[in-house]
């Protein structure tokens, strides 16, 4: 997560709209968190931490001190807090990071093999551990075993990870669990895959391999394989364990996309900003075994199952409006005009007016959610959370505001046409009885156009106020 105080290209997306405007761009400037509020252990290079600048006295500097308070303030962090790690960046080629709360049976396990395969293989490198509040004195394990420790305020095992790859001074960055279950001697596959270009490289445990006791069942045979087939389908990537606790990445790369899940959703995150960015993503099988730990795991099955299933579905509007909206407009829509003209019979079933109520319905609900598509888009796109993809320029510049209005108002009018013509109809029996079938088979499509003339108007207009071109901020104006 963060805000840049310069301005930032690859957050100002351009997005067309209305009446053949330019490209509008979103934001000139934004404030880039460098870190979720950690501070750092001694690091001898530097000196001891006590001559290492804190956050009150950098915020002193000119320029400094809107930048740090917006990250205290959101993290609620105040002084002493070390930033000195902030600029000290890609000094060594991999960091081996782990998110810890309360890991202390398994830790140094952990710690000792990921300090032995960088030691085999000759990388320089570091253990990083990313302390969530542990209270078993696993921070002290750690650096008396020769690690890195930062220690992050923010609770959850995406804030965890945020704020370790924050801190990491690797230029690549593999992470794993610190519960024994992800073998930190096998990390040669990544580290391969990092060097020769990729961005993300995720561990398979599929096709590694599952030891007996490693996963729950519900886990293994629903809940991944259906949350990594959605994942694929949404996102068309060829990634098989979407919610790999082992992956490396590209820290540059990885910071690029501005990650912001503190929760377990962030494993699903990672995976679809990467994707949708067009990021070079790998995958390299790896094992899982049974943990080393006690203790139940910190991971609740239905709760984060849903936080991945939400996070999915809020990332893919195509899936989550568009295709059901589409077959619900066109189904109803069908029906609706089909039954207008007489009732139908399939086999010994009948359908007449009282269908045709319900499926004009459908056909509303069809084209609201098509709707919610479109303004979820346009907010989505202009905010920097989903790429603009050629289609969407392409209809982003061709639907206008005055092009949604017409097509609109000509609907809201037949619609009132339609109702005008039933009352005339109605006064020439001198607004006597009428078939009530027949008015209603003409009244219900009448309404249905009526309120998608409406809703298309008021969605033109919607849309064109979140297009709105605005300044970041007030012009500076120089005095004497």
């Amino acid at each position: 997560m963060r805000f840049d105080v310069t301005p930032s290209p690859s957050r100002c997306e351009p997005r067309p709209y209305g009446g053949g405007d330019p490209w509008l761009l979103r934001r000139a400037g934004s404030i880039t968190r460098r870190t979720p509020g950690l501070h750092s252990d001694t690091d001898p290079r530097r000196g001891t931490s006590a001559s290492r600048p804190t956050w009150s006295s950098v915020a002193s500097i000119p320029g400094a001190s809107l930048h740090l308070r917006a990250v205290a303030s959101d993290l609620g962090l105040g002084g002493g807090q070390d930033v000195s790690d902030l600029d000290d960046v890609s000094a060594l080629e991999l960091t081996i990071l782990m998110p810890c709360l309360d890991e202390f049976e398994t830790l140094e396990t952990c710690i000792s093999k990921a300090q032995r395969y960088l030691d085999e293989h000759g990388i320089d490198g570091e253990v990083l551990i990313a302390d969530n509040g542990s209270t078993d004195g696993s921070q002290s394990l750690a650096r008396s075993l020769g690690a890195r420790v930062v220690d992050i305020p923010v609770r959850g095992y995406g804030a965890a990870l945020l704020g370790g790859v924050e801190a990491a001074r690797g230029r690549y960055v593999v992470m794993g669990d610190a519960d024994d279950s992800y073998d930190f001697m096998a990390l040669t596959p990544f580290v391969d895959q990092l060097r020769a270009g990729a961005d993300l490289v995720m561990g398979n445990r599929f096709k590694g391999g599952i030891a007996p006791g490693a996963m729950p069942r519900l886990h293994r045979y629903v809940g991944n394989p259906v949350l990594s087939g959605l994942g694929r389908r949404f996102f068309r990537t060829d990634i098989g364990d979407f919610h790999c606790g082992l992956r490396g990445f590209a820290r540059d790369s990885i910071r690029d996309l501005d990650l912001q899940s503190t929760g377990m959703e962030f494993a699903s995150e990672m995976v679809v900003r990467a994707s949708l960015a067009g990021l070079t993503v790998t995958e390299v099988p790896t094992t899982l075994s049974p943990d080393g730990r006690s203790r139940p795991p910190h991971l609740r099955s239905w709760q984060d199952g849903w936080r991945h299933l939400r996070f999915l579905l809020m990332f893919s509007p195509r899936w989550l409006f568009v295709y059901p909206g589409i077959v619900a407009f066109l189904l109803g829509a069908l029906t609706t005009f089909v039954i207008a003209v007489g009732p139908i019979e399939i086999g010994h079933i009948g359908f007449d007016v009282t269908t045709m109520v319900y499926s004009a319905a459908l056909a509303v609900i069809g084209f609201q959610a098509i709707l919610f598509w479109w303004l979820t888009r346009l907010y989505a796109t202009a905010e920097g959370f989903l790429p603009p993809s050629p289609s969407y320029r392409r209809l982003a510049s061709e639907w206008t505001l005055e092009r949604g209005l017409v097509v609109g108002l000509l609907m809201f009018l037949l619609g009132i046409a339609i109702g005008v013509g039933q009352v005339i109809r109605w006064g020439n029996v001198e607004f006597g009885a009428l078939d009530a079938s027949q008015v209603v088979r003409i009244a219900v499509p009448s309404a249905m156009v009526l309120i998608i003339g409406f809703q298309t108007v008021m969605m033109s207009f919607f849309a064109a106020i979140l297009t709105i071109p605005h300044r970041a901020s007030p012009p500076t104006i120089a005095g004497d």
